[in-house]
């Protein structure tokens, strides 16, 4: 009965929630002594798997899932504009930051584990759980709202107790980095994630993360001396952050469990692990969230399973991949194969996971050729359309077991990946690159290296794709930076993540400021001549924009209306580096917390 009781309480805490630092709800604490035994504690622990990890999903013409959260940003593109790119967020919008309830709970437990009359190691597993979670809620804080409130206690039921200020970005990040070094020591050390449940491994791959997101946050945002880093910070923190992050990814990869999966071939392999339901004996994932398709599933196959979904990849993503030896796609070369679509995609002229993330004409994308991609459907209505020419494979079930799931809501059993083993050798590239990428190029050669083996794809040569072009926005960083910026953007297009780094190296103003996103060449190509009820360049009812001028050559398909972007995206590089704070919040704290710049 404990069990069910403690069940219950956990939810009253998170529904009951008055607003984001909040206190100990009067009279809902009616045990003395919680957590006395295991069960009632892995049952309290266990829904925390619910909110504190990423989840997948698409939605049609929106960021959300990890298989469409790239939509914010310059990686692919629905219809209508992102309203944090466009820059036409409002205060209004600020939601509750409901971490804070989640951070609660977990602090109720941490405060009463001492009562567990069981000390053993599946005590000790949960407790590293609970400190990895608490880490987990304060880093999205950190990431959507900057300096927050450090919290370790429920508070008492009085006002006076919830006035307190917003502690630094460096203080959040060590405590972050600090429960995340106590769940490391609590946690057992894993082989494969068979568990399905966090491991050491685990806790050191979010330690390399967040140590990561902070050091470059703070050195590209104080290089532009706006006012989101911290203005105490100093180098040789900055410098201790990288150190962190790459000392993290190091102690995962020196253990040699594991390793980036090669297993169906260059061709297939990088695909296969973004379709595959069941990962568990996969040596790549350390830890992933299973959708079965029946009681829990998503709906990501079921919206891009006819290279539609209201969305697109974008020129940019597509144009910044590699060719099949390890030149940057440019000049002639690239514009001859855009003439005839699907040739820049080809895995025998570019990186060969271009073509395991974008749909090349003769790709199935149902079951039992149910559906075999020949042009993306820019003329098609409501979700089935594309927005850009370029329709994303990544994710796509198109063998799934279950026929039913691509017209069904909830039913597909595309995985959510929470770490891989190539996240954590791109965490080690980058931290060694911001460190000393000339001293360190070896090893950023070595770490990159099983990635590019995958699918093969020659080594790192830092001169030999050092992009240099005009319109090249990077053209300008060190050579050792650039690519390993280039190789994560590849290695992790389209899984909800480049937003954040965008962010976190203050790069908005090279990458979104004044950019209306683009896709395939239309005028200029063979897909000019491939549909039949396409209607541009008149005074209204155009269902497809074009860059330039009717009479021009080349023209590329816009995704979003010009009219609608005449500028291109506006995010406030002064505003919109952050989420804002609700008003109610700022009043609840008597104003302790400060609304966050430009808000």
């Amino acid at each position: 009965m404990k069990k069910i009781y403690l069940t219950g309480l956990f939810i009253a805490l998170a529904l009951g929630a008055c607003n984001n630092l909040d206190k100990e709800p009067e009279g809902v604490l009616s045990t003395t002594n919680p957590f006395t035994g295991i069960g009632e504690i892995q049952s309290y622990i266990d829904l925390f798997y619910q909110s504190g990890l990423r989840t997948q999903g698409f939605r049609v013409g929106g960021a959300q899932g990890i298989a469409g959260l790239d939509i914010r940003s310059d990686n692919m593109s629905a219809n209508s504009p992102d309203s944090r790119l466009a820059g036409t967020s409002a205060l209004s919008d600020a939601t509750k930051l409901s971490n804070y309830t989640n951070i609660r709970n977990v602090n109720f437990f941490i405060l009463n584990k001492e009562n567990s009359l069981d000390k053993g190691a599946t005590y000790q597993q949960l407790v590293g759980e609970a400190y990895y979670f608490r880490a987990w809620y304060y880093y999205e804080l950190l990431v959507n709202y900057g300096p927050v409130t450090w919290l370790e206690k429920t508070l008492d039921p009085v006002q006076e107790q919830m006035v307190l200020p917003r502690d630094s970005r460096t203080y959040v990040t060590d405590k972050i980095i600090a429960d995340l070094d106590t769940a490391a020591s609590y946690l057992s050390t894993q082989n494969s994630n068979a568990t399905m449940r966090i491991h050491r491994d685990v806790a050191l791959a979010l330690k390399s993360e967040v140590a990561l997101f902070e050091g470059t946050w703070e050195k590209y945002h104080k290089a532009k001396n706006d006012k989101f880093y911290d203005q105490t910070i100093t180098e040789s923190k900055i410098t201790q952050y990288l150190q962190t992050a790459a000392s993290a990814a190091k102690e995962i990869i020196d253990r040699g469990v594991w390793s980036i999966y090669k297993g169906s071939g260059p061709l297939t392999s990088y695909r296969d692990i973004f379709k595959t339901a069941d990962l568990t004996s996969n040596p790549e994932i350390l830890w992933y969230k299973r959708y079965d398709g029946s009681n829990v599933g998503n709906s990501v196959t079921r919206y891009l399973n006819k290279g539609g979904g209201a969305a697109g990849v974008t020129r940019s993503l597509v144009d910044d991949y590699l060719t099949i030896d390890g030149r940057p796609f440019v000049g002639a070369e690239r514009d001859e194969a855009k003439k005839t679509y699907g040739d820049e995609l080809l895995p025998t002229v570019r990186d060969p996971r271009l073509s395991q993330t974008i749909c090349l004409p003769g790709q199935d994308l149902r079951p039992n050729g149910g559906y075999v991609f020949t042009v993306p459907p820019l003329n098609a209505d409501s979700y089935f359309q594309n927005t850009t020419g370029y329709s994303l494979l990544k994710h796509v079930e198109f063998d799934i077991a279950d026929p039913s799931a691509v017209d069904t809501d909830g039913k597909g059993s595309t995985p959510a990946i929470q770490f891989r083993y190539a996240d954590i050798l791109l965490n080690y590239a980058e931290a060694l690159a911001e460190l000393d990428g000339q001293a360190n190029a070896t090893l950023i050669i070595e770490a990159i290296h099983p990635l590019r083996d995958r699918v093969g794809l020659p080594d790192v040569d830092f001169d030999r794709e050092y992009n240099t072009e005009s319109d090249y926005p990077f053209r300008n960083l060190d050579k050792y930076i650039q690519a390993v910026r280039r190789e994560r953007r590849i290695e992790k297009a389209c899984e909800g993540r480049r937003f954040d780094d965008i962010l976190r190296w203050a790069a908005a103003d090279v990458l979104i400021v004044n950019q209306q996103p683009q896709g395939a060449l239309y005028i200029g190509s063979n897909l000019e001549s491939s549909y039949s009820n396409l209607t541009y360049d008149k005074d209204s009812g155009n269902n497809l924009f074009l860059t330039g001028k009717p009479g021009d050559a080349n023209r590329y398909v816009l995704p979003i209306n010009p009219a609608v972007l005449p500028n291109g995206y506006q995010f406030k590089l002064d505003r919109d580096y952050l989420l804002p704070i609700q008003p109610r919040m700022l009043s609840l704290t008597e104003n302790a917390w400060e609304q966050n710049p430009g808000w």
